[in-house]
């Protein structure tokens, strides 16, 4: 079959590697439909993260079971599945909590050794606990499907700050980042309530969406000026409840300092520059909280996929290109540039 592989910075190519096979019994093979690529996969492309030439590369797909090992129980050959961004095997303890990101047997699509979410075909672990079942009449919906690819990662991750965040009925919201996660944050906030939110983002494109999504205002500028301008929207006070989705010193800055007094950050931007814009003392000074980090997709998946599949959320709008496998690469340059918001691949 063929896969997206990583060779090096800006090195991106499309291979022919082996076909993945049933190697445990709770595997089964996924002939993917949909994938994408992610926001942070552009940190191993611009040679931030360190990668293994020819390592794999991706990690949200969804797509047809094609073959089925002798002990997975939930799922048969021609059901339609959406992968979370990790595996995890369903019953651990850190699993039965919800927090299927700590699995001690799961793992991230991509990884040495692994297919990733990038390719014609993926074996999935602990398929059980790791898959979630979609209507099959959906496979053939090219509306829908955006929006259940983006449950595999962008939609769960930025519900995951609306709720490390402590988004709430008629709460002040503000969200750092115009990227797909941040426009996520957005819808996640709207559904979960909020009665104003603030988008912090620059690029008309982007905030745009960001207003269809739920945001009432709008903040283009950056730093000390962007906290001026919150500051100024919201009486003096700040936000309730403050969603980090780009992952930097000067972002994470920006989120703690634009929460209210007994307000909330939930940060789910890939870290990126340390922790530097972390000030203890004026959290502590002023009672806001810091809550959040690698989203627990599985866990949030059963609860969002009703309202996508209702029409009651439209994420699958983030995605503004689409492109076949041949056309990754150029996919990747795109997403690098920022003439493209996020890509979806279409088998």
């Amino acid at each position: 079959m063929r896969a997206t592989v990583i060779h090096g910075p800006n090195d991106i190519r499309i291979e022919e590697v082996p076909d993945p096979v049933i190697q445990h019994p709770t595997d089964v093979v996924v002939r993917v439909l949909n994938a994408c690529i992610c926001g942070s996969d552009l940190w191993a492309y611009r040679g931030v993260a360190q990668r293994v030439a020819g390592q794999r590369i991706g990690h949200e797909f969804l797509g047809t079971v094609e073959e089925v090992g002798a002990e997975v129980r939930g799922f048969a050959k021609g059901d339609l599945v959406v992968a979370p961004f990790v595996w995890s095997d369903g019953t651990c303890e850190f699993c039965r909590e919800g927090l299927h990101t700590s699995c001690p047997h799961g793992g991230f699509w991509g990884q040495v050794g692994s297919d990733g979410g990038q390719g014609e075909a993926v074996r999935v672990p602990f398929a059980d606990g790791t898959l979630v079942k979609l209507p099959k009449e959906a496979a053939g919906d090219a509306k829908l499907l955006p929006g259940l690819l983006a449950l595999s990662d962008v939609m769960a991750t930025g519900h995951h700050a609306a709720v490390s965040a402590g988004v709430r009925e008629g709460a002040t919201v503000a969200v750092v980042g115009d990227g797909a996660v941040g426009l996520c944050g957005v819808l996640a906030a709207r559904r979960l309530g909020a009665g104003r939110i603030i988008a912090l983002g620059r690029h008309p494109a982007r905030t745009e969406l960001a207003r269809r999504f739920g945001a009432t205002d709008v903040v283009a500028e950056r730093g000390e000026a962007a906290v001026e301008a919150v500051k100024e929207l919201t009486g003096g006070q700040g936000a309730h409840a403050v969603l980090e989705a780009v992952g930097t010193e000067e972002s994470m800055r920006t989120a703690i300092s634009i929460a209210r007094d007994g307000g909330a950050v939930g940060y789910v931007g890939v870290p990126h520059g340390g922790s530097a814009g972390v000030d203890i003392g004026q959290m502590f000074g002023r009672n806001v909280s810091l809550n959040g980090g690698v989203a627990p997709a599985r866990a949030y998946i059963p609860e969002l996929l009703p309202d996508v599949l209702s029409g009651a959320i439209e994420p699958g709008l983030v995605f503004d290109r689409t492109v076949d496998l041949d056309g990754v690469p150029d996919g990747y340059r795109a997403m690098d540039d920022r003439s493209a918001l996020k890509v979806r691949i279409a088998f």
